[in-house]
């Protein structure tokens, strides 16, 4: 497990345009199949928690629960954020392969 090279691919994920960060920007980004990696924070509600792990079931998304809110907003140079969604399908490959 290689967290800062998984934080680095994030932030140029982020800076690339290909992630959605917010709950609702997440939701919508899955509904869409757009979304290829979920990532939601380890301190995130219970119902936050469960809510993105059966839709990311249901659409068959790969789901990570990883750090806190302040440190996936920092990642992607934002505020707290709960969840994060990666819209490449590279990106999310390596940074799955990093966090696993």
């Amino acid at each position: 497990m290689n967290i800062k090279k998984a934080c680095g691919m994030l932030g140029l994920a982020m800076r690339a345009g290909k992630v959605a960060s917010g709950e609702f920007a997440t939701e919508k980004a899955v509904k869409e199949y757009k979304a290829y990696l979920v990532i939601v924070a380890a301190e995130a509600s219970e119902n936050t928690q469960k809510k993105f792990r059966n839709m990311c079931q249901f659409y068959k998304v790969p789901y990570l629960v990883f750090g806190t809110k302040e440190e996936l907003g920092s990642i992607i140079g934002k505020e707290y954020r709960a969840s994060l969604a990666v819209c490449d399908e590279n990106f999310a490959k390596v940074i799955r392969e990093h966090l696993a």
